[in-house]
């Protein structure tokens, strides 16, 4: 926007620009301030582990909304359900016949020694051959029409609460922007979320399928947003103590004694779903609903073991992943990634450190990553020995020259990097695609991290009518 760089105003941004340009920045300021009082009202908090500092965090929210036209959308669009389609499909063959293994497209190691392969999901088909139902894959635009994934998140991706909370808040501050911008709504996703699992459920359920939301209890990091999703799709929030198996089924609790579940909206990691079937130790899960699962009992939703598409090594396949099992090229591109785990790749990764961007294949958060150009000597030596130690634990990118919207700032607007997580609904016969999704923003100066564990923030994401 105007009067940051003194760029032209692009397109999507010109009737806003014209109605921050007629208001008062002490009225701003002001609405910037009943926005975290919103915020802290309606209790919309992360949890930071890890930390001495207040467990409680609110996130910070920015007024300045990202917009993004009707035809950018259109195209970004077409490239997450053509990206979504080919990640369930190839969750479907690693399971079973495992082709692409065959067609060596993908070398069996990437497969056989990854963690988040899970050998209990070998031939099992979830309803409807759904294995991701809720995706949310990250974009950086790196260019006026230039578009990259950052990474696919195929497990138990979060964020959505903010979404929607973002845009409540917006409404109720600035309704009148509202008039004034053909902006697509995206208030329906619980709804949406609610048809698109109940679509999933197994041929056991009857007409009105019963949902649940399994959350590992108040001190995840993510229960404001269980409990929110729970309530916006009118389900019960269950916790694993009160579910247990009964007569073949998973049954929940209620005042009127036990009652089938048919599909499990589960935001607890594999390792701690079943103590029977993976870690015993576990008390967050239910005892044998993997047996009940493979029976066809019950829907989980996302399946267990997913996560080996969102495995920041597998990403580095999926240009090869999307043509294989599309027939097309890749309508989005991957950033360039060297795997650390091939002694060419590694060499040239420790001889370019202090350029690059290095991550963990299973780390996500913003944890245990290097950005090599803002990294002391000292951090950029105590990689060199990570990396050489594990070097299969390892990708590594370019630093991207990542795009900026405004933010709003007691000295005006100040541009700040960003990304966008767009939410994916995957049902059997149908891709329902949130307009706009989670844009997540770097508030520090410089910064390319954005999340909110790291001191980003979040920001309403506008996508107009074409």
């Amino acid at each position: 926007m105007k009067g940051m760089n003194g760029d032209a105003i692009r397109d999507p941004y010109a009737h806003f620009s014209n109605w921050f340009d007629g208001e008062d920045p002490a009225r701003l300021r002001k609405k910037q301030r009943e926005a975290e009082d919103l915020f802290r009202l309606t209790g919309i908090t992360f949890n930071v582990y890890g930390r001495a500092e207040a467990a409680e965090r609110l996130i910070p929210f920015d007024i300045i909304p990202r917009i993004i036209s009707g035809r950018e959308w259109s195209r970004l669009a077409r490239g997450i359900e053509q990206r979504v389609r080919a990640i369930n499909a190839f969750l479907y063959d690693i399971y079973h016949r495992q082709e692409i293994i065959r067609a060596g497209r993908i070398p069996v190691e990437m497969i056989s020694r990854n963690v988040a392969f899970e050998p209990q999901m070998i031939g099992v088909s979830p309803p409807g051959s759904v294995y991701t139902h809720i995706v949310g894959v990250d974009l950086v635009r790196t260019g006026p029409d230039e578009f990259y994934v950052l990474e696919d998140n195929a497990r138990t991706p979060s964020g959505v609460s903010y979404m929607l909370e973002n845009r409540e808040t917006m409404l109720h501050m600035f309704p009148e922007l509202f008039s004034q911008n053909r902006v697509q709504p995206v208030s329906n996703y619980p709804k949406m979320l609610r048809r698109s699992l109940a679509a999933c459920a197994p041929s056991c359920a009857n007409g009105n399928p019963t949902v649940a939301v399994l959350t590992p209890g108040i001190y995840n990091s993510a229960y404001y947003e269980h409990s929110f999703l729970a309530d916006k799709m009118g389900v019960e929030l269950v916790e694993g103590h009160d579910l247990r198996v009964v007569d073949g089924r998973v049954q929940m609790r209620t005042t009127e004694g036990y009652k089938p579940v048919d599909v499990l909206y589960r935001r607890v990691d594999d390792n701690f779903l079943d103590p029977l079937n993976f870690n015993p130790e576990s008390a967050l899960g239910i005892p044998g609903i993997m047996d009940v699962y493979k029976a066809g009992g019950i829907t989980i939703a996302n399946a267990p073991g997913t996560g080996i598409a969102d495995d920041k090594a597998i990403y580095s396949y999926m240009p090869d992943i999307v043509e294989f099992y599309t027939g097309e090229k890749a309508i989005l591109q991957n950033v360039p990634t060297w795997r650390c785990n091939e002694p060419d790749s590694l060499a040239y990764v420790l001889d370019n450190l202090a350029d690059l961007v290095v991550k963990e294949v299973h780390g996500s958060g913003g944890y245990g990553m290097l950005i090599g150009p803002t990294a002391t000597k000292k951090e950029l030596n105590e990689f060199r020995k990570k990396l050489t130690n594990r070097p299969g634990n390892y990708i590594a990118q370019p630093t991207l020259s990542l795009s900026t919207v405004p933010i709003f700032t007691r000295a005006g607007l100040a541009p700040r990097h960003v990304d966008l997580r767009p939410f994916v609904l995957v049902s059997p016969n149908k891709i329902d695609i949130t307009p706009g999704g989670l844009t997540r923003v770097a508030l520090k100066k410089g910064s390319l991290v954005v999340n909110s564990s790291q001191g980003g923030g979040t920001k309403d994401t506008w996508v107009l009518e074409e």
